[in-house]
């Protein structure tokens, strides 16, 4: 009999663990190679993983919610395994039925003993860590404590439930108060329920993981947002004269949104130190611009697919790329790999007709830039003959930013840039 194991894959750079959402297959049965097998949830998308081989499933060693490292086994798979066997329900004993059992017990993720109780003060917390030490009332030596799993033993948040089911003897210490502010004492608000009239809508996992994405930023970057009117009647009316041809000679949509990412790539390279990530005391300046472009999904939640080395590219290669994410995201077809590695993000506001906006930051980046509406209004301008009153396209842009490393000149300056190439596009731009 040739059992083979069925791993957690790779779901992407920088991922080392994703959530399971559903087996499409249980014990005894039947699958194909190739075929869909089980759904994971990786950060914000959803991915089908395929079967590596055909053959009947014997055993399934993780269950739907549980959060599994890149790399472990998921399942044995019988590849010898006749396809007759999904045809014939499973007889229902303990070793066909699949049960809800301890999945470390069965793995080599965690050894199935007490932990030992053992500091490590050079441990690295995630924020996510500290948020489900804060809940469950752990200390900062308790997690020192815990074992990771993680690459370079970095603490996962399966070691920490695993911690949590298993400990008898909590350590006895100060709570966790390092790299976090103190929790308020001010009392929650009371909220007016009134039965019959208000329901509660559960939050779905993507609202609940940008929820605590925009709050970690908030705390983590002391925000400052600065502003501009820009006027982009150039673009507006270039825009209106190529939009019928580009669509026939290049057979995609031409949106304003690639020229404003060309518009950021351009500033990014004068200003490259707004293309950067913060690591604790260090300064990490990224060398590819890749600009992130925050949409909007039907579901309402938000999704910020990547446009990369957007400062390589022309318009016509951004605004292919541009169109395939935006598709891509509203029917949930994004890869893994598309929504990761942003170096700056751009978000326009102004498609909800909003005048402008104070976007929170994209961490672990340190600006973003939100577009506004762009409104027709008179305009007091130069021409040669003097000073004119004339109908302009008229657009705000903010740039939020953080003030840890990017002060008002950098970011001033950043800003004033984009505007500047936006105010300038060439008209007589040929594709």
């Amino acid at each position: 009999m040739a059992i083979i194991e069925f791993k957690m894959p790779k779901m992407g750079e920088s991922i080392s663990e994703a959530t399971i959402i559903s087996w499409l297959k249980g014990v005894g049965e039947y699958v194909e190679a190739e075929e869909t097998l089980l759904e994971v949830a990786t950060d914000k998308v959803d991915s089908d993983v395929p079967s590596p081989v055909s053959g009947v499933v014997t055993e399934i060693r993780f269950h739907k919610d549980d959060v599994v490292a890149v790399g472990t086994v998921l399942a044995l798979i019988n590849s010898e395994g006749e396809a007759t066997a999904s045809k014939a329900a499973p007889t229902a004993t303990a070793a066909s039925t699949p049960t809800k059992s301890d999945p470390y017990t069965a793995s080599d993720k965690q050894p199935a003993k007490e932990l030992k109780q053992k500091a490590n003060p050079n441990a690295f917390i995630s924020p996510l860590i500290i948020s489900i030490a804060q809940k469950e009332n752990l200390s900062i030596e308790e997690l020192q404590s815990i074992p990771g799993s993680g690459t370079d033993g970095r603490l996962q948040k399966s070691d920490v439930f695993y911690y949590l089911k298993n400990r008898k003897y909590p350590l006895q210490s100060k709570p966790v108060a390092q790299n976090v502010a103190v929790a308020s004492t001010y009392p929650k608000p009371k909220i007016n329920f009134v039965e019959g009239k208000d329901h509660i809508v559960e939050m779905d996992r993507m609202r609940k993981m940008i929820a605590d994405h925009m709050v970690y930023s908030k705390q983590t970057s002391p925000h400052v947002t600065s502003y501009i009117e820009v006027d982009v009647t150039n673009v507006v009316n270039w825009r209106n004269q190529n939009k019928e041809a580009f669509q026939e000679k290049h057979g995609e949509k031409l949106t304003f949104t690639p020229i404003f990412v060309q518009a950021v790539a351009k500033a990014i390279e004068d200003y490259p130190l707004i293309n950067v990530s913060v690591d604790e005391k260090n300064i990490i300046v990224h060398k590819d611009i890749n600009v992130g472009m925050a949409t909007a999904l039907p579901s309402g939640n938000l999704i910020v697919p990547v446009v990369r080395n957007a400062n390589e590219k022309d318009l016509v290669a951004l605004a292919k790329d541009v169109n395939h994410l935006a598709d891509s995201s509203r029917n949930n077809k994004l890869k893994p790999e598309e929504i990761q590695g942003s170096t700056f993000t751009i978000s326009n506001v102004g498609t909800f007709g909003s005048l402008m906006g104070t976007p929170i930051i994209n961490q672990p980046e340190v600006a973003i830039l939100a577009l506004g509406i762009i409104k027709k209004r008179p305009e007091v301008i130069t021409t040669p003959q003097g000073d004119e009153i004339a109908i302009r396209s008229m657009m705000f842009l903010s740039l939020s930013f953080d003030h840890r490393v990017v002060d008002g000149f950098l970011g001033g300056s950043f800003l004033r840039k984009v505007g500047d190439y936006l105010e300038q596009f060439d008209s007589n731009t040929t594709l």
